[in-house]
C-alpha cells in the first residue's frame, strides 16, 4: 500500500480506518469467500453442559484463510500477533481459547470451519478468538499441521450499517510467489487447489491456479522437469490405492500438456498410495489432506 493510498483511507474513514494485518513470512492465502448477504453464529464462550453459546450475526459475510510456515511455532505465537493487529484495528476481544478450554473436539465442530484443504484444524492444537468492533464482529481461528500453520478469519458486516473501512490484508508473499518459491527453495510442492474425492481420479473442468503458475514455472526455465507424484488416504488395500494415485498424476500430466502446452517429455506421473501421509488418516480432515498430487521438481 502506497503512502497516498493510506492517507485516503484514513480521510475518508476517520478514526475506524483500516490498519494493515500482515501475515508471517510465507502466508499463502488459501480462499477468499465473499457472501454480500449471509449469516454467521460466532462461539462466544465455551462448549460446555452439552452446548455452545453462540451469537447468531447476518450481513455481508467474508471467510478468508490462509497457510503459513509455522516450524515450531506454537499456536499462541500464530495468533498473538494478528490479535494485536486486530485491537489496533479498534476490535474488542469478546472471547479467546485455546483446544482445551475451548472444548476440544465438541467446539471444533460446532463452529464453522471453511472446509478441507483450505483449512485444517488439529483437534488437540488450535485457537479461537472472537471480536467486536461496533456492529461488526469477527473471528480467527488458528491451527497447526507441521510444518505448516492454518489461518481462518470470518468477518461480517451489517449491511444496514454505513460501509466500513476495508480490511487491508498485506501477505508477505502473495500466493502466486508462495507456490513457485516453494517449489524452487524445497523442490516439492503440493498443488493445494486440486481436490479429489476418495477413489476419484478425474480431475473437475475450469482452470487450476496451480497448474497455470507450474506451467509457466516450466516455460521459464528450460532446464527442469517435474514429477507429479499422487497419493491417498488410507481406505482399501495398497495396490488399489497406488492405481488411484498414479491416476491422479496422470490425470493432472495430461492437464498441463492438453491445456497448458507443457512439453510430455518434461513430465512424468507416478502414484505412492498411502505411504506418505501428511498427518492422520483418523480424521475426515486428515484423510481430505492426505489425498493430494505433488510437482516434485527434477533439475537435468
Amino acid at each position: 500500500m502506497t503512502r497516498i493510498t493510506l492517507l485516503i483511507l484514513l480521510f475518508l474513514a476517520g478514526p475506524l480506518a483500516a490498519q494493515e494485518l500482515t501475515l508471517p513470512s510465507g502466508a499463502r492465502q488459501l480462499s477468499d469467500r465473499v457472501s454480500p448477504l449471509d449469516s454467521y453464529d460466532l462461539p462466544t464462550g465455551p462448549y460446555a453442559d452439552d452446548s455452545l453459546p453462540l451469537r447468531h450475526v447476518e450481513g455481508r459475510v467474508e471467510r478468508i484463510t490462509w497457510r503459513v510456515q509455522s516450524g515450531s511455532s506454537t499456536t499462541l505465537q500464530l495468533l498473538a500477533p494478528l490479535r494485536e493487529q486486530v485491537i489496533a484495528q479498534g476490535y474488542e476481544v469478546l472471547f479467546e481459547c485455546e483446544a482445551r478450554t475451548c472444548g476440544g473436539f465438541d467446539f471444533r465442530f460446532g463452529t464453522e470451519v471453511v472446509p478441507t484443504p483450505d483449512m485444517y484444524v488439529s483437534i488437540q492444537d488450535y485457537r479461537f478468538l472472537a471480536a467486536t468492533r461496533g456492529d461488526e464482529v469477527l473471528s480467527l481461528l488458528v491451527s497447526r499441521n507441521p510444518p505448516s500453520g492454518y489461518v481462518q478469519m470470518i468477518r461480517v458486516t451489517p449491511v444496514d450499517a454505513e460501509t466500513p473501512p476495508p480490511l487491508v490484508i498485506e501477505e508477505t508473499v502473495n500466493a502466486s510467489g508462495g507456490l513457485l518459491t516453494e517449489l524452487a527453495q524445497n523442490g516439492h510442492v503440493i498443488l493445494d487447489d486440486l481436490h479429489f474425492r476418495t477413489g476419484e481420479i478425474a480431475l473437475g473442468d475450469g482452470s487450476f491456479t496451480s497448474l497455470e503458475l507450474i506451467a509457466g514455472y516450466l516455460t521459464d526455465n528450460p532446464g527442469t522437469r517435474l514429477a507429479l507424484v499422487g497419493h491417498t488416504d488410507d481406505t482399501g488395500a495398497l495396490d488399489a490405492n497406488i492405481s488411484v494415485s498414479t491416476g491422479r498424476a496422470q490425470a493432472v500430466r495430461t492437464r498441463l500438456i492438453e491445456a497448458h502446452g507443457v512439453a510430455a517429455d518434461r513430465l512424468e506421473a507416478r502414484g505412492i498410495g498411502y505411504l506418505a501421509p501428511l498427518t492422520s488418516n483418523a480424521t475426515p480432515e486428515g484423510r481430505d489432506l492426505n489425498r493430494r498430487v505433488e510437482a516434485v521438481l527434477l533439475v537435468n
